[in-house]
């Protein structure tokens, strides 16, 4: 009987029941991610800007899992109604993963155009609290939920021609430690994960920006900057975000969650 019970929980699936929404899904770590919740049984709705690849994903996870909504995390009217439709769609919303992000360019802070750096801090920020402020009280009426805000490597440390994207990301940490205090006896957790540099399209463009004439130098620059000197997977990124969304991370909130390789323990 006690290996058949042990069984059983080994097969139980993590997010069975659970209701998610997860933005900037269509593409990278929000794509591995949905393809994890899936996997542990989650329903979700997922949000994009890109349509095409955003209603893939969703026709590609089945109906039965997932629903695409396109929208911009940006727009206040736009995140009210992507909340609504989860819970006209599935019943409630138990978790969020605000990963929705862009980069931004390679240059000296005091030469970001202004409209680029209101550009990164609308998505980066504004989109987040955005996301925050329409789920909360969904969360909150339903008897709680987790929140997981991605962050970077970057929002722990500083790093030269990144201001704006550095700035941002400190930002949504000091955003989830306040969201944590003041919700933590809503039953609701908030935290960050703090990707290191991802094999992603971000990871391309950070590569031109260190080095324009050769992208390859640009790698080998940024690789020199991580300890275990690779690259991480967007798998496991969606590995971690999984475990701090899910209910085996119950004590956990306000926290800062790193997936780097090594790169802020310096």
């Amino acid at each position: 009987m006690y290996v058949s019970c042990l069984k059983r929980e080994e097969e139980m699936a993590r997010l069975d029941g659970k209701v998610a929404i997860i933005t900037g899904a269509a593409r990278g770590i929000g794509r591995a991610t949905a393809e994890r919740f899936a996997q542990e049984g989650a329903r979700m709705m997922l949000i994009d800007r890109d349509e095409a690849p955003l209603r893939a994903l969703a026709r590609e996870l089945g109906a039965e899992r997932a629903r695409a909504h396109v929208a911009d995390v940006s727009d206040p009217e736009q995140s009210v109604r992507y909340v609504a439709a989860t819970v006209s769609t599935w019943g409630g919303l138990d978790i969020l993963v605000a990963n929705a992000g862009i980069g931004g360019p390679i240059m000296p802070l005091i030469q970001i155009p202004v409209a680029e750096f209101d550009r990164i801090i609308s998505v980066n920020l504004r989109g987040v609290w955005l996301s925050l402020r329409a789920a909360i009280p969904v969360m909150r009426a339903g008897g709680g939920g987790s929140i997981v805000i991605t962050a970077s490597y970057l929002g722990l440390r500083g790093v030269q021609g990144g201001g704006a994207y550095v700035a941002s990301k400190h930002a949504v940490t000091g955003l989830m430690k306040s969201a944590a205090l003041e919700h933590a006896r809503d039953n609701i957790r908030v935290n960050t994960v703090h990707p290191g540099i991802v094999e992603t399209r971000m990871a391309k463009t950070m590569e031109a920006g260190f080095s324009r004439d050769d992208p390859e130098e640009g790698r080998r620059r940024l690789l020199r900057g991580v300890p275990m000197r690779r690259y991480g997977q967007a798998q496991e990124i969606a590995n971690l975000i999984t475990f701090v969304a899910s209910d085996e991370a119950s004590y956990c909130t306000g926290h800062c969650f790193s997936a780097d390789g090594g790169q802020t323990a310096r």
